[in-house]
């Protein structure tokens, strides 16, 4: 117990804290001047907003291509599980990179999107392309235990009783792996918030339209406004964790609802 109290006091609560701590000796006026400017209330709503919309894409296709690894056996999917994990492993700078080079409208797909009047690259749909991106193994990993550990003989025993595959879904699969999902879905987002060499590339930078949370932080910085920058990276900090609060409730509400 003490060496898991140092060891996640070295690493996770005194940073946190000594933010916390910095960030209080603002006054009230200052942290209400920097929360409410408009280039920050913007900054707040895409990088959550993005991360939401990205979290939410990775809980449900995440999940069918956990179903897929798991239920079927096909040429190359030793070699698809395997790709599930290049995000992790990619630094986010070189994702960056490729996801612009793809989206941009000189790219393949960007190219096709701009002659359907899509703008992927330097937009708000290139960031949650890049939220998306980085996150989506979170929900694959956590939905394919559970999906490997449910046992066949359930499935059958409900469609014996006349459930049909979307019934035994809905009412035994869909229920017992919920949980997970919702999981995965917490990881997903906190991922996306924080995102930030992908983003980079992709967004624009553009103040008050693609300009996300950490890159305002960043350029904060680098005009020497640690004030302002502490007190933005508070707010995103007292924001990420109340989300994660909920979502930490939700699953455990989750989790006593499904069945036994």
């Amino acid at each position: 117990m003490g060496f898991t109290v140092l060891y996640l006091s070295l690493l996770v609560l005194i940073p946190l804290s000594t933010l916390v701590l910095c960030a209080g000796r603002l006054s009230w006026e200052e942290l209400w001047h920097t929360f409410s400017a408009s280039r920050t209330l913007a900054a707040y709503r895409l990088s959550l907003g993005g991360a939401l919309i990205a979290a939410g894409g990775n809980a449900i296709f995440g999940l069918l291509i956990a179903w897929v690894l798991v239920r079927y056996r096909f040429p190359g999917r030793r070699v698809l599980d395997a790709l599930v994990d290049l995000p992790f492993a990619l630094p986010t700078a070189v994702a960056g990179i490729s996801l612009t080079a793809i989206y941009a409208p000189t790219g393949v797909i960007g190219g096709w999107l701009a002659g359907a009047g899509i703008q992927a690259a330097y937009s708000p749909l290139g960031i949650i392309i890049a939220m998306a991106f980085v996150s989506l193994p979170f929900v694959i990993r956590t939905a394919q235990p559970v999906l490997q550990d449910i046992d066949r003989e359930v499935e059958e025993a409900a469609a014996t009783l006349g459930a049909d595959r979307l019934q035994v879904f809905a009412r035994v699969i869909f229920p017992t792996v919920f949980p997970a999902v919702l999981a995965g879905f917490a990881m997903a987002f906190a991922r996306a918030v924080g995102e930030y060499g992908s983003v980079v590339f992709i967004s624009g930078n553009m103040p008050g339209r693609t300009e996300i949370v950490p890159l305002l932080i960043m350029t904060r910085l680098e005009e020497y406004n640690y004030a302002g920058a502490k007190a933005v990276a508070l707010a995103l900090l007292v924001l990420s964790f109340l989300m994660l609060l909920v979502i930490n409730l939700l699953q455990a509400w989750a989790r006593r609802s499904a069945p036994v």
